[in-house]
């Protein structure tokens, strides 16, 4: 693609995306930064210009990226329009996955197009997002006139991609959230069971780690709902009562979270096929008598 590109936000994302077009043939022509340090790194990587404020990026840029933090989105897009920076034709993009592309509209009253282009992944520093940026799943959504382009721009980072309405954003960022940061809390939840029992928590830490890695590994190979494994998904409702016991004596604080926790996990089980609707209903039962004194209190 011959369309020049400027970056606005050069701190990971945007210098990892600026490395990776511009080693596929994208032409960078500008980027900035509030701070200049991180502008020049990327100058110095890949030999564009550094402008002094985003207004100069915008009118050099036929596709313009936003990659500040969320919080600053909206601030260099209404800074933009009331510079009238904006220009028909042009290409806004920004790469957050909690906003959706609505946070860039006034761009459209100046004949611009949007979109919100997404990597579904966790980016520690910019050499990490350099090597993983292929092969990553990007969200879609914006004006549809701009898909070609999103989908150029997915398919040069080396990534797959798929389409969501502007409207489902929110949820879509809900799904994203609970696989990575809610996997840290079912990690923790576990970790403070062992606790319980008298293991250090380091060594409860290493122990477990073996499990998690294996039941990712099982996700990717085999898929959900088959990955799921346990009692639940045997139909083995006294090794759940055992828990349940055992929690209320050592750790009551923590049994409501693995009654619904088990709640769920029952739905799951059915669609495997481990246990029939009927035993579900007798798992969720027991749960439900865990969580009923919170739902009343509620």
């Amino acid at each position: 693609m011959d369309k020049r590109i400027g970056i606005i936000g050069t701190g990971v994302v945007g210098t990892a995306v600026g490395v990776v077009l511009k080693h596929k043939g994208y032409e960078i022509t500008s980027a900035y930064d509030i701070k200049f340090e991180s502008t020049k790194e990327l100058v110095e990587r890949i030999g564009c210009t550094a402008y002094t404020s985003p207004q100069e990026v915008s009118r050099s840029a036929d596709i313009l990226f936003i990659t500040t933090s969320d919080t600053a989105i909206e601030d260099v897009v209404n800074s933009l329009a009331d510079c009238g920076a904006f220009r028909p034709g042009q290409i806004i993009v920004h790469m957050s996955g909690a906003q959706s592309s609505e946070i860039l509209d006034r761009a459209t009253d100046f004949g611009a197009q949007v979109l919100s282009v997404h990597p579904l992944q966790s980016f520690a520093s910019v050499e990490r997002a350099i090597n993983i940026l292929p092969g990553s799943i990007f969200s879609i959504e914006g004006d549809r006139e701009a898909y070609d382009t999103a989908v150029c721009i997915v398919e040069t980072l080396g990534g797959e991609y798929f389409f969501i309405d502007r409207k489902a954003k929110p949820l879509y960022h809900a799904g994203a959230c609970v696989v990575s940061n809610y996997l840290v809390t079912i990690i923790d939840f576990g970790v403070k069971l062992l606790e319980s029992t008298g293991i250090p928590r380091q060594m409860a830490t290493r122990a477990l780690l073996p499990l998690i890695n294996g039941t990712v590994n099982n996700v990717e190979n085999i898929g959900i709902p088959k990955a799921l494994t346990g009692p639940i998904a045997r139909g083995d409702l006294s090794t759940i009562t055992k828990h349940l016991d055992c929690l209320e004596e050592m750790a009551p604080e923590l049994i409501q979270l693995y009654s619904w926790l088990g709640f769920y996990t029952a739905q799951i089980a059915v669609e495997k096929g481990g246990i029939d609707h009927k035993s579900m209903e007798e798992f969720q039962k027991v749960f439900i008598k865990q969580l009923a004194p919170a739902v009343n209190a509620s």
